[in-house]
């Protein structure tokens, strides 16, 4: 991609308030036609939200995303709407031991609403306030104890592939584990024994960072800097690691630009989580070299633009011709982008610029963000319900509408990207997930 300098985030207060004046109507549409019967809505077909079974691992984004238009705007409808639904809905995935997914179901939730309560956004409740915590605090132990052991003495939150499997995308999911210890909370395991889940929370990002991510130190033959495997398989009885797969992605060997981009916001936000305690500057070296690995390898692997491809070595790329000297054209018959990846990776480009204080980062995430909040990615159809178009979800499985169509979490992103940055233009509270005790 090709990096601007000359961009600010005052300099974007126009697309980031444009983004939100559409948003609201994006919403309010949604929740007029969403019955709960329906299930959790994943992604567009034909401008109007569908489901799709797998997993429900939207819904937390669904009911997030008034939340995070109450905290942009004011407006208290979204605010009452995004309270309401998390009470009415929510609650089984407090509970849920078969997922990865507690980040982004309940922080997005639980967690952005106590987050408004300790920024004094919202009016102090304690009995509201305990129950926010309550659910934070068992999200936390809940996905700390689908555990599994590595050789090396470590471990990892498994997918729902199973025990043998760690997913690039639960580096995300760590923000249910950090807030839950940040509240005081433990796992009891056996007969009572009590788990760190902070220690557990280090020994999945240092999995993550060592099996997901690569480093151009002769790994396997594929092994180039910054190159992201979507999952890792493990032998569940000893714990040896065996092979790099792909679940949403080309192959085992090609980088899927949306688990590289979750690497990068999750590694990204986890540095500034541990930057707020004491110590840990072994591990931070960790994923610190992590995050740069899978930002410089973004910034080299996507168009002019910043808004990628849905997979690095997708075989039609090859009859784009040098698609990474021009900006991304999401109407191209070969193969499609992702404009999902793109909203979570600028807010980890944004991130890791800031943390380590380096221009190419955040000018980088900046980039992103300006092509990514206008046209022909950000959506002022009012007949559409989705906020930023051409998003893919499982390219190999068929599961994605295909240009023009958006994504539950990909319009969530966006909004979290653009409250990021608009919290920055108008001074407000830095915008930082563990802002709950």
């Amino acid at each position: 991609m090709e990096t601007r300098s000359d961009l600010t985030p005052a300099a974007l207060a126009g697309k980031l308030r444009r983004l939100f004046e559409l948003s609201a109507q994006k919403i309010r549409s949604l929740e007029k036609s969403w019955q709960p019967s329906q299930g959790s809505p994943v992604f567009t077909v034909g401008g109007r939200y569908t489901s799709r079974g797998w997993t429900e691992w939207t819904q937390g984004f669904r009911i997030g995303s008034p939340i995070l238009q109450f905290d942009a705007t004011g407006e208290r409808e979204f605010l009452d709407t995004g309270r309401a639904l998390t009470v009415e809905l929510m609650g089984v995935h407090v509970s849920h031991t078969g997922v990865h997914d507690h980040g982004f179901h309940n922080i997005s939730t639980y967690g952005n609403l106590l987050r408004l309560m300790n920024e004094g956004r919202i009016r102090e409740d304690a009995w509201e306030r305990r129950f926010y915590e309550l659910a934070l605090k068992v999200s936390g132990a809940v996905q700390a104890a689908r555990w599994s052991i590595t050789a090396d003495g470590g471990g990892y939150i498994y997918s729902f592939n199973g025990p043998h499997s760690l997913f690039v995308d639960t580096i995300r999911s760590l923000r249910s584990l950090a807030v839950a210890h940040r509240l005081g909370h433990v796992l009891l395991g056996e007969n009572d024994r009590r788990i760190s889940l902070l220690d557990r929370a280090m020994d999945h990002a240092r999995a993550t960072a060592r099996y997901s991510v690569y480093y151009g130190e002769g790994r396997d033959a594929y092994d180039v800097r910054g190159r992201v495997a979507h999952e890792s398989i493990f032998n569940p009885n000893d714990g040896q690691y065996r092979c790099p797969n792909s679940q949403q992605g080309y192959s085992a060997f090609t980088t899927w630009t949306r688990g590289l981009a979750w690497a990068m916001c999750g590694f990204a936000e986890q540095l500034e989580f541990f930057d707020s305690l004491d110590g840990h500057a072994e591990f931070r070296a960790v994923i610190e070299k992590a995050a740069r690995a899978a930002s410089d390898f973004w910034i080299a692997n996507t168009p002019l633009d910043g808004i990628p491809y849905w997979d690095t070595g997708a075989p039609g790329l090859a009859q784009l011709g040098n698609w990474r000297e021009r900006p991304s054209d999401p109407f191209n018959p070969h193969e499609p982008v992702d404009s999902s990846a793109a909203a979570i990776a600028a807010q980890g480009l944004l991130r890791l610029g800031r943390y380590l204080k380096d221009d190419r980062y955040w000018n980088s995430g900046l980039t992103v963000a300006n092509a990514l909040f206008d046209e022909p990615y950000l959506n002022p159809d009012a007949n559409h319900q989705g906020l930023i178009l051409h998003s893919v979800y499982h390219r190999p499985n068929g599961w994605h509408g295909g240009p023009g169509e958006s994504s539950m979490w990909g319009d969530y992103h966006a909004r979290e990207a653009a409250l990021y940055l608009l919290r920055l233009v108008e001074g407000g509270p830095y915008l930082k997930f563990w802002q709950v005790g």
